[in-house]
């Protein structure tokens, strides 16, 4: 059924058009000013198009003649007019009522379901033999928010962590296991298999192996070829380097698991530039066929730059002069690889606004393979999570911040104002831990998500912990609270029942409840959970001036109204466990 607000600006178009005026102008939107919940402004727009016509009437005789049309409609309860003409209106406790019941009804809470959509979201992007750290966090806690947000929609949503394991960086780590560990069956050229199924090294070696390769290999040329040849040896397939590459991604993917399950983070697929490989000489011959590609200093490139188009955009390099393949190459094989296996209607990639350049790129060549068409294609861009000095979040060494130390940061601190505040103090030592990991959790994805996805924002601990104002923990402790709320109902026997939304405050939750769906498309539609944060910040809000101005299991409370309250209190808990689902946070049972 449609929300209360969906169903108004259906019958003020109507109405508009009825009185010779284009539906576009007469939409309904909730009101920015006074005390009515809904507004529409079309007498505005309205007035203007009288003018041209040559009719002498301004935007409240319109206004004025609005209202008159839709004075009998059965959910106004009535209807006012503000400044110049700006329509107020106020719905009939009866249809908020009956919309109440309409959402407690719903599975869904108010989400339309959509016809389903194939749907891949690229989110991660971690690399393989590389621990976890800050630069990842953005990508993943935003992916799986936009990923659950088109599953709630009933869409086919498949997220891959699109891993980097390819490039220089095996070639090092191969090169530099071979020095530490020559006599390895891997490095016996004339061994093609019977390979140990047991892995040579930990993530804790694969950690070691990389930056101490790298670094040598910045100040020693000959160290520098060896992972360069070890590089194209892998890359031509040589079979004791596949079988370590093997080993490698094995030991990665279990430590990642582990660091973005520790974010809630579920990927479906994990799969890395490595498995494309093998598809990019077909795929060459292909793009070479369709006329697309052209030489260029030795390297082979794509055009993709438009006619008469101002900015500069460098073309794809599908081939470097030496032969090698590049990002541009791994990431249309990718594509190829997903239309083979997926047929996707679209991919959303959820990576760093500083890479648009290159999906821009990327997406044009497809489109120019005709592979894709280009509303198939979307990146997902944000900002940077910054220090105090507005740059890029480090440690104090001026180092990149592993994610479990920046999760342990957010453990602290929330442990740190638990204790300050006495919440919880009363339960066990395991309780705690786990509550403070909950809010600690739940305070870094709610800070994240709540800035427009293209803003930079300031890592503060201690703000982000805060109980009040708009935080995670402020929205666990009203979770909390109407759990508490309901296990007082259970212990008094005291059941729900029809939602009565008589006072002002019942109302206005009812209201903001009933904006949930709307949030959840907007935000899927833009890719922006932060439409969805406010939504859920709003509505605890709500529920909160509900609680204080309406008591639910006052003695003095009447059986019917208790009853009518406990259902709101039962619906607003369902709306913000599924929202905060939504985004990825998960509340304790008590605090």
């Amino acid at each position: 059924m449609p929300s209360i607000l969906e169903t108004l600006d259906a019958a003020f178009r109507e109405a508009f058009v009825a009185m010779g005026y284009p539906k576009q102008i007469a939409g309904v939107q909730e009101s920015a000013r006074g005390d009515a919940p809904f507004q529409c402004n079309g007498a505005m727009g309205a007035a203007g198009i009288a003018k041209k016509r040559g009719e002498k009437l301004n935007p409240r005789d319109i206004a004025g003649q609005a209202i008159e049309a839709l004075s009998t409609h059965p959910m106004i309860e009535t209807m006012d007019i503000g400044g110049p003409g700006f329509i107020n209106i106020y719905p009939s406790a009866e249809a908020v009522s009956n919309r109440a019941a309409e959402l407690v009804s719903d599975e869904n809470l108010g989400i339309e379901q959509l016809d389903p959509l194939s749907i891949i979201v690229d989110y991660g992007g971690a690399n393989v033999a590389k621990p976890m750290h800050v630069g990842h966090l953005r990508s993943a806690v935003i992916g799986e928010a936009i990923k659950r947000l088109y599953r709630v929609q009933g869409h086919n949503v498949v997220g891959d962590v699109h891993m980097g394991d390819w490039g220089l960086q095996m070639g090092h780590l191969i090169s530099e296991l071979e020095i530490e560990q020559p006599n390895l069956p891997y490095f016996d050229a004339a061994k093609t298999e019977g390979y140990p199924s047991e892995s040579p090294v930990t993530m804790d070696d694969l950690a070691r192996l990389y930056p101490q390769a790298s670094n040598a290999a910045k100040n020693d040329k000959d160290r520098m070829e060896r992972s360069r040849v070890a590089t194209a040896e892998l890359q031509a397939g040589r079979a004791g380097y596949m079988a370590l590459l093997g080993h490698f991604i094995d030991v990665s993917v279990a430590a990642l698991k582990v660091g973005y399950g520790n974010l809630g983070v579920e990927f479906d697929l994990w799969k890395g530039e490595a498995c494309v490989d093998p598809l990019i000489p077909a795929m060459i011959e292909e793009l070479k066929a369709k006329g697309i590609t052209e030489e260029d200093d030795g390297a082979l490139i794509i055009r993709v730059e438009e006619e008469n188009e101002k900015k500069d955009v460098p073309p794809v390099m599908l081939l470097a002069s030496s032969g090698a393949v590049l990002y541009h190459t791994t990431d249309l094989a990718t594509l190829v690889d997903r239309k083979a296996v997926n047929d996707p209607d679209l991919i959303i990639y959820v990576v760093d606004q500083r890479q648009a350049l290159h999906f821009e790129q990327v997406f044009r060549a497809a489109v120019k393979a005709d592979w894709y068409k280009p509303e198939q294609l979307y990146h997902a861009g944000f900002g940077t999570m910054n220090g105090k000095d507005g740059k890029p979040f480090k440690t104090r060494e001026g180092g990149v911040l592993r994610l479990e130390d920046l999760l342990e940061i957010m453990n602290d601190a929330a442990t740190k104002r638990l204790t300050e505040s006495g919440i919880g103090a009363e339960f066990d030592e395991a309780e705690q831990k786990e509550i403070a990991r909950k809010v600690g959790l739940a305070a870094l994805k709610f800070a994240d998500l709540q800035n427009q996805r293209l803003t930079n924002y300031i890592f503060d601990p201690e703000r982000f912990t805060a109980f009040e104002g708009k935080t995670g923990p402020y929205l666990l402790y009203a979770v909390v609270r109407i759990k508490s709320i309901l296990r007082k109902a259970e212990a008094k026997e005291a059941k729900s029942g029809m939602i009565n939304a008589a006072e002002p405050a019942e109302q206005q939750l009812v209201l903001a409840l009933d904006a949930f769906g709307r949030a959840v498309a907007i935000s899927a539609e833009k890719y922006s959970p932060h439409i969805l944060c406010d939504h859920i910040y709003k509505v605890a809000q709500a529920f909160s001036r509900f609680y204080t101005d309406c008591p639910i299991l006052a003695g003095d409370t009447p059986e019917d109204v208790k009853a009518s309250r406990l259902a709101l209190a039962e619906l607003t808990l369902r709306q913000l466990e599924k929202g905060l689902n939504i985004l990825g946070i998960d509340a304790p049972e008590r605090m």
